[in-house]
């Protein structure tokens, strides 16, 4: 039985690992870090945790998140069979929105435009940065 349980648990460990993904905007760094440990998710992430505005905690943009399962994270997944999947969030906000010498110009779209009006503008920006090869930022007003 003792092996039985020791190969089950050495399989669990081997099986486990640390996921962690990494998206980054381009804009430098700040020091200013948005960091929520225990973001709730469920049924091993098919349900995601609430979204993190980021306009409540980075007044000049997102310059990268991070998204990770921390051990303790992975403990309290084990125990509740991946019921609860809690996360960890980490946001480094920008140190400034200014554009890089040379970019595109933003290309301003109405919260409230139609849904046919915001797929020509994504439509549009993609072409130009696809043209020009640098990034294009959408504002909405």
């Amino acid at each position: 039985m003792f092996k039985k349980s020791v190969f089950l648990f050495a399989l669990a460990m081997l099986m486990s690992g640390c996921y962690h993904a990494q998206v980054t905007t381009g804009l430098e760094a700040s020091s200013e870090v948005y960091q929520k440990k225990w973001a709730t998710g469920f049924i091993a992430g098919l349900v995601p945790p609430d979204i993190v505005d980021a306009t409540e905690h980075c007044s000049n943009g997102v310059a990268k998140v991070e998204t990770r399962h921390s051990f303790l994270n992975m403990v309290a997944q084990a125990i509740t069979f991946s019921l609860y999947s809690p996360m960890e969030i980490t946001v480094t906000c920008a140190s400034g929105m200014g554009a890089v010498e040379g970019d595109n110009e933003p290309i301003e779209l109405a919260k409230s435009s139609s849904k046919e009006i915001q797929q020509k503008t994504y439509s549009e920006a993609v072409s130009v940065a696809s043209q020009t090869k640098k990034p294009v930022y959408i504002e909405f007003k």
